[in-house]
């Protein structure tokens, strides 16, 4: 019965901590990602437009700002990155959800 338990709780232990690992993993992409695109803010559309292309879809937001969304998939997982663009040109925001 003993040998039982410790085995479950040695189960229980071995995949909190992998999950962890994942969890700290995926952060880390996600880190990286931001660091990389978040350069873009400050600069001119027309070098995220260089550098990434066209964006999948594109729009006005309800503060006269255009949102180019650029839309990806990574081993089935949808990615959104989301610029914001003001009236002259330069890029304010950047936004990234799913991204890994």
């Amino acid at each position: 019965m003993k040998l039982k338990f410790i085995k479950l709780l040695l189960l229980i232990f071995i995949t909190a901590s992998g999950c962890q690992t994942i969890k700290e993993k995926s952060d880390e992409v996600v880190e990286k990602e931001n660091e990389k695109f978040g350069l873009f803010v400050g600069k001119p559309v027309s070098e995220l437009r260089m550098e990434i292309g066209a964006p999948s879809s594109d729009f006005i937001s309800e503060n006269g700002n255009e949102i180019l969304v650029y839309k990806t998939k990574k081993y089935g997982i949808p990615c959104e990155r989301k610029f914001e663009i003001n009236s002259n040109g330069t890029i304010v925001k950047f936004s990234s959800s799913g991204c890994i």
